[in-house]
């Protein structure tokens, strides 16, 4: 998952990401040291990597400046349409689970031009024909002024696109080793091919010595315990 996320990170560009995000903190620094050496990255709490000293409204003022182009969202539900659902599972005032609430996402999934939706795992529960409340929507009106949106959503099995066009999600690669089969019969909506039998590339030698060696050591300051089981074999 951080090699495909890395993958996406453009040379210049500035990158934040937010809370509870190890992999895409591996993924942006795996970019960093590998082909976008001029990317500004920003991982909120990192005391390396987080220049903002005021609190979040420090960092909120300067993603409405335009300033972000690439930002990082999860959900506990994803839908067909790119939504996302971070309140809360069934009826509102009586979920079945109760979540941890948008924050800041609404604001930033308009604002950031590209924005990568992640998940560590991939099931029907999660990617579901539609969410049962939307926190983050993905896509807007005709007239409504937005600039960002959804890009990609990478996930332990496959890589998703969404389609700017059609306003859906559809299917960019799956992991080596995962069938398109496995991917649709644990996604709660059918996935249109982007391209048939596209495989993601796997991470190269280079990418695992350095995401093994100093990411993991960038990283770890964070998420120890992440770090203590994401590299336990290596």
């Amino acid at each position: 998952m951080a090699a495909a996320i890395a993958r996406e990170v453009r040379d210049g560009e500035t990158v934040a990401v937010g809370t509870l995000s190890p992999v895409p903190a591996a993924g942006v620094l795996l970019a960093r040291a590998r082909h976008a050496p001029r990317a500004t990255v920003m991982i909120i709490n990192h005391e390396d990597y987080w220049p903002f000293h005021e609190g979040s409204k420090e960092f909120y003022d300067f993603a409405q400046q335009g300033k972000i182009d690439l930002f990082f969202l999860s959900g506990g539900q994803i839908d067909q349409f790119g939504n996302l659902n971070i309140i809360a599972i069934g009826d509102h005032d009586h979920p079945a689970v109760r979540l941890p609430g948008g924050a800041g996402s609404a604001m930033l999934y308009y604002l950031a031009p590209r924005v990568i939706l992640f998940r560590s795992d991939h099931t029907s529960r999660t990617f579901v024909e539609r969410v049962d409340w939307v926190t983050s929507p993905g896509s807007s009106p005709p007239g409504v002024f937005r600039p960002g949106g959804p890009w990609k959503v990478v996930t332990p099995l496959a890589v998703l696109a969404f389609n700017r066009e059609t306003k859906r999600l559809e299917l960019e690669s799956v992991h080596p080793g995962v069938s398109q089969e496995q991917v649709q019969t644990a996604t709660g909506f059918p996935l249109v091919a982007r391209r048939e039998g596209a495989v993601t590339p796997p991470p190269t030698e280079q990418d695992l010595a350095i995401l093994r060696g100093p990411v993991r050591q960038a990283v770890a300051r964070l998420y120890p315990v992440f770090c203590r089981s994401a590299f336990l074999a290596a």
